[in-house]
């Protein structure tokens, strides 16, 4: 696995000159994310696409939380 200030490094540079601070901030998140994906794959934090499909489908039909919402 890289070293963050080398990933950060690597999008920086990778970035055209006229970037925005928004582009830097949304590119360093997206490679944040990546890099924590990698590591749960490296550490087996993973499910089948069967289980997943099974967990939208269900989330699909449910109604929602029981409890009722704060008024």
């Amino acid at each position: 696995m890289h070293a963050v200030g080398e990933v950060a490094l690597d999008v920086l540079q990778r970035l055209p000159d006229d970037c925005t601070w928004e582009d830097v901030r949304y590119h360093l998140y997206v490679a944040k994310s990546v890099m924590a994906g990698l590591e749960d794959i490296e550490a087996g934090r993973t499910i089948s696409q069967e289980e997943m499909k099974k967990r939208v489908g269900q989330w699909l039909t449910s109604p929602g939380p029981s409890a009722p919402l704060p008024s």
